[in-house]
């Protein structure tokens, strides 16, 4: 492996440029940076994540300026599409309260759609390749759906929907809530590996294809990788709203047939695991 991974070039200038500073505020706190095997205090995910912000700031920046409402530009065209229809899958969800997920959510993909894409630029990695990044991501959706449940049904009764899931007997409270508590608490390990394995398994093929042929068949490798990195990001988008609707969703005990009702509940983990499976079935 060592042979076929090559020090990126930008990574070394971010820790020519950025290093010092980053040892300097460590140093002070008592917590100092160990340098990699490379040398490198900022390790080369984190100087992919730190591009993706900036590329995402200056791009901000300069839209603010040209945002026009009777004549839009294509770009601004293209990323109001994306807005209403990120919007329309929380309402569809969630319901009319989805949109108020919408920065969080949308900052996740924006965020999973630049770095699953950035190892295709020469010169450059998938942050995403990294464990360290999709168990951040993974993290962030798992406190923050737990955080609104709390919330949205009050802590004594999110607590409860642990061992009484709606549409289960009473009596099997003993059994669900063991289940229900692996469930979720593998709902982290679920996110972060099947995004890190799916972008560290590509960036690895085409690596070890690129070293061993390396004309054609890495570059249609490279093709599907166009496909699968936005297909990863979108799976992990439709799994976190999957989540928030299931963690915010107020059982009113009616059985209303309400479609989002069935949709969320239903048998313990049906409708949760339904949606989790097609999406996994789309990766395969």
């Amino acid at each position: 492996m060592e042979k076929l991974e090559h020090p990126l070039l930008i990574v070394h200038w971010i820790n020519v440029i950025l290093g010092p500073i980053a040892q300097a505020i460590q140093t002070a706190i008592g917590r100092p940076l160990t340098p990699d095997a490379e040398g490198n205090l900022i390790p080369p995910f984190m100087v992919m994540v730190i591009l993706i912000v900036l590329g995402y700031t200056v791009l901000g920046l300069v839209l603010r300026s040209r945002i026009k409402v009777e004549n839009p530009g294509k770009l601004q065209i293209l990323l109001e599409d994306a807005v209403t229809a990120l919007a329309g899958m929380l309402n569809e969800w969630i319901g009319p309260t989805g949109i108020k997920f919408l920065p969080l959510i949308g900052g996740l993909g924006a965020f999973l759609f630049a770095a699953n894409y950035m190892g295709m630029a020469p010169g450059l990695m998938s942050p995403t390749s990294s464990i360290n990044v999709t168990l951040a991501c993974a993290l962030t959706t798992w406190v923050y759906y737990h955080a609104q449940g709390l919330m949205a049904q009050g802590v004594v009764s999110y607590l409860l929907h642990f061992a009484f899931p709606p549409g289960v007997p009473k009596a099997l409270a003993p059994i669900m809530l063991p289940i229900e508590l692996v469930s979720h608490f593998s709902r982290v390990m679920s996110l972060s590996l099947r995004l890190f394995g799916n972008i560290y398994g590509e960036e690895l093929v085409i690596m070890v294809l690129a070293f061993l042929i390396p004309v054609l068949l890495p570059t249609t490798i490279m093709f599907l990788g166009l496909i699968t990195a936005g297909l990863q990001a979108y799976i992990f988008v439709l799994l976190s709203i999957i989540y928030l609707q299931g963690a915010t969703h107020v059982d009113h005990g009616d059985g209303h047939g309400d479609p989002s009702h069935g949709s969320e509940h239903g048998t313990p983990g049906h409708e949760h695991g339904d949606a989790r499976d097609m999406a996994e079935m789309a990766v395969v």
